[in-house]
């Protein structure tokens, strides 16, 4: 049996199911206090109050690109290197995405990159922590506050990754995690969007249902800013509530993998392990390297029933972005080397051994 890339970790049904079965015969099923409580979990564990749950990182995205100011023929720098709805977000409010070009020892944004190409139609940077390693925090905090252009992080695959001792969700001005089924936790789907203010925070949650205020009667509503139908609902929730209780042991075993692979894949030949920036600590949703014959790799692993894949796709593939092609000669050579192993909490001790031992073969 292949030992998978991404799988959803689900509590053990004698937790979950109990809670389920009440949320869902209680009446009341949409959002609620349930939706409340999971909020207050889940922004203590990312050290920030102002922590919205909605129904999709990529309804986050689409906030967090609204309350940045994004109007059409406006501009947002973001990376090939992501998911689809990183950038198809930036489509949905008119803007432009402008590639900018990867550090090719890291994967993630080039600071230097995306300083050549702000102009003054830039609104947003899109910082995104691929595969659970952070970005380069301090220079992009630095970039973000020179020219006075918000980040957004998108820390989809990177929960519980570091950023100065903690974990990652209140440094920039917005962030946003996917609860969607792979990820390190999962409501079956969902996502957070963390703010900075009470103020920001009052505006996403009108946002994320028609542009009413839920604190408020809906007789005594008035709409001034139309929204939309982004909302967590309390089944959702009550599973985020559950999974709230394994939450350090499922992160930290990512962690506790990631860091094994770091120390037992030095040194082998045709391989390349990856830096992290100071002041950060990668949550290691997929363990990234670069493999020299990557193809070869691939085969060898599956060889020894074990997944290994590029995952993602670059995104300036897709004729959606065909107005922002350009070259990236860095994320070029990178890409051509990039490679994904197995790093979850499904590992066992000896699936690790197995892995390293493939590896070590030769491919």
């Amino acid at each position: 049996m292949m030992i998978p890339i991404v799988k959803p970790y689900i509590p053990p049904k004698e937790k979950l199911f109990p809670e389920l079965e009440n949320i869902l015969y209680s009446g009341y099923i949409a959002e609620g206090e349930k939706v409340y409580e999971f909020e207050k979990l889940f922004g203590a564990y990312v050290n920030n109050p102002f922590s919205l749950s909605l129904n999709s990182g990529t309804a986050a995205l689409h906030i967090a690109l609204i309350m940045a100011g994004v109007k059409p023929g406006d501009e947002v720098i973001s990376t090939v290197l992501t998911a689809e709805p990183t950038n198809v977000a930036i489509k949905l409010v008119g803007g432009k995405v402008v590639w900018a070009d990867v550090d090719p020892s890291t994967g993630l944004l080039d600071p230097v990159s995306v300083r050549s190409k702000i102009t003054d139609k830039t609104k947003a940077i899109i910082l995104v922590h691929y595969a659970g390693m952070v970005a380069d925090l301090n220079e992009f905090t630095k970039i973000s506050e020179e020219f006075n252009i918000p980040i957004i992080e998108d820390a989809a695959h990177a929960l519980g990754a570091k950023y100065k001792g903690q974990n990652i969700g209140g440094v920039s001005e917005y962030t946003i995690f996917s609860l969607q089924a792979i990820k390190h936790m999962t409501t079956v789907d969902g996502g957070f969007l963390c703010l900075k203010s009470q103020e920001a925070f009052d505006r996403a949650r009108k946002l994320r249902w028609f542009g009413l205020d839920k604190t408020r009667p809906r007789l005594e509503n008035d709409i001034t800013e139309a929204g939309y139908k982004y909302h967590m609902n309390n089944v959702n929730a009550t599973i985020g509530i559950v999974q709230m209780q394994y939450i350090e042991q499922i992160v930290g075993s990512y962690i506790e993998n990631g860091k094994y692979f770091d120390k037992a894949l030095k040194n082998i030949p045709g391989i390349e392990l990856l830096k992290y920036y100071d002041d950060t600590s990668p949550s290691y949703w997929l363990y990234t390297m670069k493999v020299d014959n990557r193809d070869a790799f691939i085969k060898h692993m599956a060889a020894h029933n074990i997944s290994a894949s590029e995952l993602h796709l670059r995104n300036d593939r897709h004729s959606l972005f065909k107005e922002s092609a350009t070259e990236l000669p860095a994320f070029n050579e990178f890409y051509k080397k990039m490679v994904h192993i197995p790093c979850g909490w499904w590992l066992s001790a000896e699936d690790r051994e197995m892995i390293v031992s493939a590896i070590n073969s030769g491919w």
